[in-house]
């Protein structure tokens, strides 16, 4: 065929599988201009329509619009510039959908009130600055400005949460939940004294040496007593307390007396904080972290350990 071929539109729709309404419509919005007009007065195309009708065909099945449409097959625009733009495009609308999807998934399996479910989707839906800028105001409130306590640093990171571009639904649910207990002005309140408190016992003892998280050893020697079963009352606990007491006294070179265990004893409750926890296994959720072990079994045992052995 030559360059002076000419098509009706009743060849194009065969040539194409396009209707003829279809290829009408797409001439009258001038993407594909007939060429001329025979003595009749019908519409006839050259060679290019049925390219043309093709290109249109497989833009329009990738969800371009028109005016874009028209614009690529008259070379306006590139295709590779149109098909950039719409892949970041489609990524976005991907991303909405799957937030969409996990956030419905977490309110089927949760069983979530319409109020839930909009502070849900709220949540969600915040972008990455965003979603840092909730949690970095918490952590602020609760440890200051970092560049004034560089100790807080490894803390602060240990605590961010960092919800995935796909994330599923227990993943949403968790950010929720996290994101409501961040601002419970109570639990703030909480977790600034813990980083007072912190911040007043690492000045007191030996920057220098070596320092390891008290609860996390309080844990650690208590778990064989919780395994036996001991009575933290009982004589047989007695090595167990006095291991840990002596050694929170060490550290601040202080003498292991009534007033140290008075003063761990406060300590542990402060940080034996349900909410603390709370926040803990959302984090890890969120984060894809292993759950982390529980505190609790062991402070209690230990706390009401030193209840019996300090006087009021």
């Amino acid at each position: 065929m030559d360059g002076h071929t000419r098509y009706s539109i009743g060849d194009l729709a065969r040539r194409t599988g396009l209707t003829v309404k279809a290829i009408r419509f797409y001439s009258d919005r001038g993407i594909v201009p007939p060429t001329d007009r025979s003595p009749a007065g019908y519409r006839r195309y050259g060679v290019d329509a049925v390219a043309r009708l093709d290109l249109v065909r497989t833009l329009r099945d990738l969800g371009l619009d028109l005016p874009t449409i028209r614009k690529v097959v008259d070379r306006e625009v590139s295709l590779p510039e149109v098909a950039a733009a719409h892949a970041d495009a489609l990524a976005v609308r991907i991303r909405t959908l799957r937030l969409r999807h996990a956030v419905l998934t977490a309110v089927a399996e949760r069983g979530s009130t319409p109020e839930e479910m909009e502070l849900m989707h709220k949540l969600a839906k915040l972008s990455e600055e965003e979603r840092r800028r909730l949690i970095g105001d918490f952590l602020e409130t609760v440890f200051g400005d970092p560049d004034a306590h560089p100790e807080f640093v490894g803390i602060l990171r240990s605590l961010t949460p960092e919800l995935p571009d796909h994330p599923e639904a227990e993943q949403v649910q968790a950010w929720a939940e996290l994101a409501e207990l961040s601002r419970d002005p109570d639990f703030r309140a909480a977790m600034r004294r813990m980083a007072e408190q912190y911040t007043a016992e690492r000045a007191q003892g030996d920057p220098t040496g070596p320092r390891r998280d008290i609860a996390a050893m309080v844990r650690d020697r208590v778990r064989p007593a919780l395994v036996a079963g001991l009575d933290p009352a009982s004589a047989q606990a007695d090595p167990v307390v006095a291991e840990v007491t002596a050694r929170y006294a060490h550290v601040f070179g202080l003498p292991d007396d009534a007033e140290i265990r008075r003063r761990l004893s406060t300590w542990l409750e402060t940080v034996n904080d349900p909410r603390r926890e709370q926040y803990l296994e959302r984090l890890s959720v969120i984060n894809g972290w292993p759950a982390p072990e529980s505190l609790t079994p062991a402070l209690d045992w230990f706390v009401r350990a030193l209840r019996a052995r300090t006087p009021a």
